[in-house]
């Protein structure tokens, strides 16, 4: 897509989708304000419902900033599907902190002490399920029978079965997600009207895997800018790599094969290159990196709103007058929340790496002792609304920076950690991906390492260097066996300055209990 076209799509959020209304219940269509022969009069509504779709993982709601799609989080600004996504991902591990001290869930987030009532722990949810409900929906307004009715044939039909397919990538990696957080959650594809039953979480891998085999070839092959920030052959393999990467987890069963082969087809498809510059996959020209697969688009005219990289940029940000504040300027924005820092154990990995970017003057960004403390922990610099170039963004309070879901770094990381834990491939070229990272990232090949040093905990701490900050950590804690119990401990893990071990248990999310209380079918999580 050009720039234009990518803005024209976000424009269109604001009438898509039926006018729907909150509905977190997979079992029910969305409600609407407007008949369904109203909306799709126009062949331009197919679009822009589907444009609600991808918006509704960077918005907040239908009409951008300061709506809401969901009531479950008070503050429409945290609405954010990504926001929400983000901090499940990264505050529960060594990588990121969120200070914010009038924020209880999120401390709760930070020291690893959530419950069922979470509001964070709900929001995530609801917001899951909202994203599965609304592609439901489109699903259901565009089977072949409601086209007939609407007589609508030509390129317009033969748009909507890639717009359909487009659909059901996105439902898969929601349920991606629903499954990697929660676990046994329930599977529905069309509206029931009753509360729907919870899947084991074989079911809904298996459920993941189908859906995402099926609709490859439907969807377009990348084709550049043309192709950019939306569903396509290769984005889809890359979910299923990660899908597969963490089968073992889900399932009980290794598919680091199919994980590697997955990964494999991204990379040998030709359509993306590394960046040459690290930096530049995270600046707010970054649409233009060849190296960016799946992204979630921001726009800081069209696409305003307070989660997404609006919220990575603006809370890494310690602004003021203080010894440890920075300009915001140097990140390309109006002013800074002062929220997120750096856990030691992350500055430590990345202290000596190119890629550990940040600002540290006047900081202690190797100890921390409170969690709410300002001045203590490194901030982040990955994140700018800075061009490569070094302009400002359009707006210096709603970045341009699009946030990179998947791009082709993590799919060499994936092939090299599959054939590393025994999957069918080539060690040579598991070797030769990381060290392409490396040597990126150093400038020549003075990083480099051997085969012998390529070991399943070198690819974690590859992992954590390579896509710090990037929304990962968390599952890759838990994959690697690290995220509960003593045999890593971090600042802070378990709530106490020096950490300490935590139970199996958190690592599930539990059933908000909300669900549980209209929804008589789930069962809660053990330890919750």
């Amino acid at each position: 897509m050009t720039r234009n076209f990518r803005r024209g799509v976000l424009g269109a959020v604001a009438l898509a989708s039926l006018g729907l209304g909150a509905c977190t219940d997979p079992s029910v269509a969305p409600t609407s304000t407007v008949s369904e022969t109203t909306v799709f009069n126009s062949p331009a509504s197919y679009r822009s419902f589907l444009a609600k779709l991808y918006g509704g993982l960077i918005l907040s709601g239908i009409r951008g900033c300061c709506d809401r799609d969901i009531g479950t989080i008070s503050d429409a600004g945290f609405q954010s599907y990504i926001r929400i996504y983000w901090q499940a991902q990264e505050l529960p591990t060594d990588e990121a902190m969120l200070r914010w001290a009038n924020d209880g869930p999120i401390l709760e987030y930070n020291a690893m002490t959530w419950g069922s009532t979470n509001e964070f722990v709900s929001g995530m949810f609801a917001r899951i399920f909202f994203q599965i409900a609304t592609a439901n929906e489109f699903l259901r307004q565009t089977t072949d029978a409601k086209l007939d009715e609407r007589g609508v044939s030509g390129q317009l039909r033969t748009d909507i079965q890639a717009f359909r397919a487009e659909a059901r990538f996105l439902r898969a990696l929601s349920y991606w997600h629903g499954v990697d957080m929660y676990g046994p959650i329930p599977i529905v594809t069309e509206p029931s009207g009753t509360p729907p039953s919870q899947s084991t979480r074989q079911q809904v891998f298996d459920f993941i895997v189908s859906e995402l085999n099926a609709i490859i070839p439907d969807l377009p092959p990348a084709a550049g800018q043309a192709t950019y920030a939306r569903a396509t052959q290769e984005a889809a393999h890359m979910l299923l790599a990660h899908v597969y990467l963490n089968g073992e987890v889900y399932t009980g069963t290794p598919y680091y094969t199919e994980a590697a082969n997955e990964a494999a087809a991204v990379i040998n498809s030709g359509k993306f290159s590394l960046n040459p510059v690290f930096q530049n996959n995270f600046t707010a020209d970054n649409h233009l990196s060849p190296e960016i697969i799946f992204p979630l688009v921001s726009d800081g005219l069209y696409s305003r709103g307070y989660g997404g990289t609006t919220f990575l940029i603006h809370a890494a940000c310690v602004g003021g007058t203080n010894p440890w504040s920075q300009d915001p300027a140097t990140l390309g924005v109006n002013g800074c929340w002062a929220g997120l820092k750096v856990r030691p154990e992350a500055y430590a990995r990345l202290q000596s790496d190119p890629r550990g970017l940040f600002f540290t003057t006047g900081r202690t960004p190797n100890a921390i002792t409170s969690i709410t403390s300002e001045e203590e922990g490194a901030a982040s610099m990955k994140f700018t609304n800075l061009t490569s170039t070094g302009s400002q963004g359009s707006s210096g309070e709603f970045p341009d920076t699009d946030y990179p879901m998947f791009r082709l770094a993590d799919a060499y990381l994936i092939y090299a950690e599959a054939v590393v834990r025994g999957g069918t491939g080539s060690a040579a070229q598991a070797l030769g991906y990381v060290n392409a990272l490396r040597q990126r990232a150093y400038g020549d090949n003075s990083g480099d390492i051997t085969q012998g040093e390529l070991t399943v905990d070198f690819m974690l701490d590859e992992r954590g260097r390579e896509l710090f900050f990037e929304g990962q950590r968390r599952t890759d804690l838990i994959r690697f066996g690290k995220f509960s119990g003593g045999s890593y401990i971090w600042t802070f893990k378990g709530g106490v300055p020096a950490g300490q071990s935590v139970p199996d248990y958190l690592s599930l999310y539990p059933i908000p209990s909300n669900q549980i209380a209209v929804n008589p079918k789930l069962t809660q999580n053990p330890g919750y």
